[in-house]
């Protein structure tokens, strides 16, 4: 298995605890960070515009992706230049549709040819990958996510399915394919292994990196030991038959 210093791919934190986020931030593996209002409602933000400046201001150095949350495209566009300008290293995250299912291809096209940084959000088929290859401006960095987890959770094995992504947007050399929703931390070595630029994982997954070349056999006893101990502390007993 590949070594976490031999790895290609940028590992981003999924995150709006802003504690957290300062944690990872003295992680040098960590080259960027991403969230979602999801993430921000749980987390319990109230204030948009002052979490997301505060993000900005307190991880200056690397880029961060904050989402829009409109539904309209009008009012969309409008929060995504706002967003654009509170700092150089956002990512302006937009859906690939609104919740009408239709298609933000349009508004996608207009702010990369405006040169704003995008982030192309919940992305699932290689169609709606078609669709943003074709919308972003080729002297444009952006990330493009596909949530290859939740592709994995319907039963598709996300691996082939990364693969073909990245052949649809060799045309568009500025964007950068990046892995999202991983289930486990094996998926940030598949990630790598077929050339995905970004991963982005939550801090609990990525508390597991030290777990990265373990002794299996050590790991084994561990849970042995594990075991153990809980059933001990609850105090368990089987009641045995005396031998006759």
């Amino acid at each position: 298995m590949t070594q976490l210093k031999d790895l290609k791919i940028k590992i981003f934190a999924d995150g709006a605890d802003i504690d957290g986020i300062l944690e990872m931030a003295t992680n040098p593996l960590i080259k960027g960070f991403t969230t979602n209002p999801t993430l921000m409602r749980k987390a319990g933000i109230s204030d948009y515009e002052a979490f997301g400046r505060e993000v900005l201001s307190k991880v200056p150095d690397r880029p961060v992706s904050l989402e829009v949350f409109a539904d309209d495209f009008a009012e969309m566009e409008q929060q995504a230049l706002q967003i654009a300008s509170w700092s150089k290293n956002v990512n302006v995250k937009i859906p690939i549709t609104n919740t009408k299912g239709e298609s933000s291809a349009p508004l996608i096209r207009r702010l990369s040819k405006q040169g704003v940084v995008l982030n192309v959000t919940a992305i699932l088929t290689l169609g709606q990958i078609h669709t943003v290859a074709d919308a972003l401006a080729a002297d444009v960095p952006a990330i493009v996510s596909v949530f290859a987890g939740r592709v994995a959770d319907t039963g598709v094995d996300p691996v082939p399915h990364m693969v073909e992504a990245k052949k649809i947007l060799s045309g568009k050399p500025k964007a950068e394919l990046l892995w999202a929703s991983p289930r486990e931390l094996l998926n940030i070595f598949q990630a790598d292994a077929i050339g995905c630029d970004i991963i982005t994982a939550t801090n609990d997954l990525l508390a597991k990196l030290k777990l990265v070349g373990k002794d299996l056999d050590g790991y084994s006893r561990e849970t042995v030991e594990m075991f153990y101990r809980d059933a001990e502390s609850a105090g368990y007993s089987i009641a045995v038959p005396a031998v006759a």
